[in-house]
């Protein structure tokens, strides 16, 4: 019979946010799939944990996938986990995900620390409808593509950005919403976490040499 894979989400900068699940999980399966065996090292380590680890999310990513593939199709178990938060989110994940449910093999998801849900609770706009945009493209059409694809968006937009490419994307965004209301958020639930409300407009000064960290910018839908 064939094993499982478990979805484990792991903290997005606080340790104390691991859920009691995902410890109990990362015990118990047989190996553990991650994004990059540094980070997953250091969690393990602090969790007292040891356990088997591929690194999956690389350039062999057709070996690896064929590798995980026979051992859950043997019966083992395997915890997926990302660097940070919910995995299968912004990630390649979502790749084994679906080799999974090509091949009848269950896939269960161990729910904990999102930087998307947590970054629109906080936002004060719409939550009862919004849209995951995730990492805009590196590439210039594509990302006035994407945005342009928004501009009627009426729901609230969750996007990642790294810190290198905060002020392209914001200016970006303004050129293709014009001035909305956006929460830009840095470094969620880490000692020096940053949630600053504004509009895209006044966001370009502000963000013109933005600190290092992670960011999610939280945008308003359009209205009429």
């Amino acid at each position: 019979m064939p094993g499982t894979l478990y979805l484990v989400s792991t903290p997005i900068g606080n340790d104390g946010d691991i859920t009691l699940r995902a410890i109990k999980t990362l015990s118990d399966v047989d190996f553990i799939a991650c994004e990059h065996i540094k980070a997953a090292n250091v969690l393990l380590r602090r969790l007292s944990i040891e356990k088997p680890i591929i690194e999956c999310f690389g350039s062999n990513r057709l070996q690896i996938t064929k590798q995980i593939m026979t051992r859950l199709n043997q019966g083992e178990s395997c915890a997926l986990i990302s660097d940070a938060g919910s995995p299968a989110i912004a990630d390649p994940g979502e790749y084994y995900v679906r080799a999974c449910l090509a091949l009848g093999i269950r896939v269960v998801s161990v729910p904990g620390p999102c930087a998307a849900i947590a970054a629109l609770t906080v936002s004060g706009l719409q939550t009862g409808r919004f849209t995951f945009e995730g990492f805009l493209s590196k590439a210039k059409k594509s990302r006035y593509e994407h945005l342009e694809g928004l501009k009627n968006e009426r729901r609230t937009m969750i996007f990642y950005e790294v810190s290198r490419k905060l002020k392209a994307t914001i200016a970006d965004m303004s050129d293709a919403f014009g001035d909305r209301k956006v929460i830009i958020l840095r470094d969620l639930t880490k000692p020096g976490e940053d949630c600053f409300s504004t509009t895209l407009f006044n966001a370009k000064s502000k963000y013109d040499k933005p600190a290092k960290g992670e960011y999610v910018l939280v945008v308003e839908g359009y209205t009429d």
